[in-house]
């Protein structure tokens, strides 16, 4: 093990990778499975298996799980192969997107037949599910763990052999109905795609990304530490080669004093006094849309292996992330027109984004309880793995006296797969790794 912890990360990336593709090749297996960190690249080992399958004469399908993940999809595909004939399945009153409209080989309709045979068909979970007619060799399913099981099955009968890529740190499949009747069955609908193929599966190869090519060196090891405890990964970059610099000088308020310590560390914990509020704190609120406005105001410049010159943080690489969207917008109201290209989002939107510099409300900040929902890792950690640069925590103090007098209550299951990580230590680990790093904040 020490002695390919040795070798460069993208040497590492690569036989990783050659290994997923040589499985794919071999037929040898029904599924392969590869999970992935934060910013792994697994749109670009998509892209790659799916041009390779191609290649071979071997039509496939792409399953995502939103509109906006087929149409990056697509982008990229038309891109990285300009003579491949690609199909957009949607639905009938889907208007396409610049990103797919710009290029001539890739034919957009609601049904199969229209497509006119492509090498390459790309559609959403919700729209392959409607499809009965029809079988391809392969499927690629793309973030196969925001997948559920049912939603899986309903596609399983379209393809012999499957890839499944995806993040098994982000946050877990929803639903707005109860679900405690299915808990703890093999085909309970609302365990991920991946976790029930590999309990009825288990001897299916899975493969690990073992890179960040996101994260900076100074985020990859928190995130791994806190939200994938047995697998671990690493930056790609090192810290010589990422820096976020201001053009402006700072007032000295603790908000400058917070996003430069980002800035000069890669995180700050802005603390606000205790308190126990509403859910839309008005004031962290406020807090949240300071600390981007600053940013943007002092003129950020962020340095990386893209661009080792330098190049300004604009609105669009600026992104306030929150646990719920009544959070989201009394955000955005706080930041009013001042704020326009900032996003503003939850963290369920935010999976699979990417900026410069995030702000992020942190989901136990004022509250009384320690919820299941509150205290779920994939939420903290989508929220927390967003950024290439720095990234500022707004949260009022007491989380973690709140977090060492929760008591689980939570009912235990007989047949429940344990999860790791455990919400409760993902959040002590990043609060640890925080408090080392806080800043006094100002409530007003």
């Amino acid at each position: 093990m020490s002695v390919g912890l040795e070798l460069p990360p993208g040497v590492r990336a690569e036989r990783v990778i050659t290994a997923v593709l040589a499985d794919l090749h071999s037929g040898a297996h029904r599924g392969v499975v590869v999970d992935s960190p934060p910013g792994a690249g697994k749109s670009t080992l998509v892209v790659r298996a799916a041009i390779e399958l191609a290649a071979a004469g071997e039509p496939l399908i792409i399953i995502a799980q939103t509109n906006e993940q087929v149409d990056d999809l697509i982008d990229r595909l038309a891109r990285d192969a300009p003579e491949l004939r690609i199909g957009r399945l949607s639905a009938g009153t889907y208007t396409p997107s610049e990103r797919v409209a710009r290029y001539s080989t890739v034919r957009v309709a609601a049904k199969v037949a229209e497509l006119d045979g492509p090498a390459i068909i790309i559609g959403t979970a919700a729209k392959w599910a409607t499809v009965t007619e029809g079988s391809w060799p392969w499927a690629i399913v793309d973030e196969a763990y925001q997948m559920r099981s049912d939603a899986l099955l309903r596609v399983a009968g379209r393809f012999d052999r499957a890839l499944f890529v995806g993040d098994p740190g982000q946050l877990d499949p929803f639903s707005t109905v109860e679900t405690e009747r299915w808990t703890g069955l093999t085909w309970d609908p609302m365990q991920s795609a991946v976790a029930t193929l590999l309990r009825h599966n288990p001897q299916l190869p899975v493969h690990r990304l073992p890179v960040s090519w996101r994260l900076p060196a100074s985020a990859a090891p928190v995130v791994a530490e806190a939200f994938y405890p047995f697998t671990g990964f690493q930056a790609g970059t090192t810290a010589a080669q990422r820096a976020l610099s201001f053009d402006a000088a700072g007032e000295g308020s603790p908000a400058d004093e917070a996003v430069e310590l980002a800035a000069a560390t890669g995180w700050a914990l802005y603390e606000l006094p205790a308190r126990h509020t509403v859910r839309t704190d008005t004031e962290a609120a406020k807090a949240c849309a300071d600390l981007a406005l600053r940013a943007l105001r002092r003129g950020a410049v962020a340095t990386s292996e893209r661009e080792p010159q330098g190049a300004p943080v604009t609105a669009d690489r600026i992104a306030i992330g929150a646990a719920h969207r009544d959070q989201v917008a009394a955000i955005r109201a706080q930041l009013g027109d001042a704020g326009v290209g900032i996003t503003v989002d939850t963290a369920n939107r935010l999976q699979g984004r990417e900026y410069d510099l995030t702000i992020v409300l942190h989901p136990l900040s004022g509250r009384r309880d320690a919820t299941a929902f509150h205290l779920e890792s994939g939420r903290l950690c989508v929220l927390a793995s967003r950024h290439r640069h720095g990234c500022v925590v707004v949260a009022r103090a007491g989380i973690g006296e709140l977090l060492d007098a929760y008591p689980s209550t939570e009912p235990v299951r007989l047949n429940v797969p344990v999860k790791f990580p455990d919400g409760w230590a993902a959040n002590q680990a990043v609060l640890d790794h925080l408090h080392r790093r806080r800043v006094a904040g100002s409530p007003g």
